[in-house]
């Protein structure tokens, strides 16, 4: 695994000298730093929240496309009508959290927990969610998505 990116400059007298720059550093550059318990409607479009205290967040209507949310709490958060397609969320924990009519197509969602989320109208088409998670999810999917047009059952698979 790549532990890091060297960045070679070129010195005019006394040669070529080598930076090393951590992945932290470079993943720290797209991270949010300003979270605050309103972030309603925000373009947080491929930014990271990292081990990101996210509970009781309104992030409703957030455009969160690409964006990066390992390991953090979203418990009670809401996220109706979200934008979340192509997002990588792993280990995270979205129980309790408002995801009604929220959009998660093509979703990395790897061990990260749904207990007790409201779903109702989310699109999960080609997420991929654990097995247990999936079942549970099932056994609550209602609802269609209003922009996709895509049942929540449909979307998750559900027999």
């Amino acid at each position: 695994m790549l532990a890091g990116l060297l960045v070679f400059s070129a010195v005019l007298v006394g040669g070529p000298s080598v930076e090393a720059i951590t992945a932290p550093e470079l993943r720290g550059q797209r991270a949010v730093q300003d979270i605050s318990s309103n972030m309603h409607g925000r373009d947080l479009k491929e930014k990271e929240f990292l081990k990101a205290d996210l509970r009781e967040v309104d992030l409703g209507d957030a455009d969160l496309r690409g964006a990066v949310i390992n390991t953090s709490q979203l418990q009670g958060a809401d996220l109706r009508g979200a934008d979340l397609e192509d997002v990588v969320a792993f280990s995270s924990r979205f129980d309790g959290a408002d995801l009604r009519d929220a959009n998660f197509t093509n979703a990395m969602l790897m061990q990260s927990r749904f207990n007790d989320a409201q779903i109702d109208g989310t699109d999960f088409t080609n997420a991929v969610i654990d097995l247990p998670q999936l079942k549970a999810l099932c056994g609550r999917a209602s609802g269609v998505n209003s922009l996709s047009g895509v049942s929540t059952r449909e979307s998750l698979g559900c027999r």
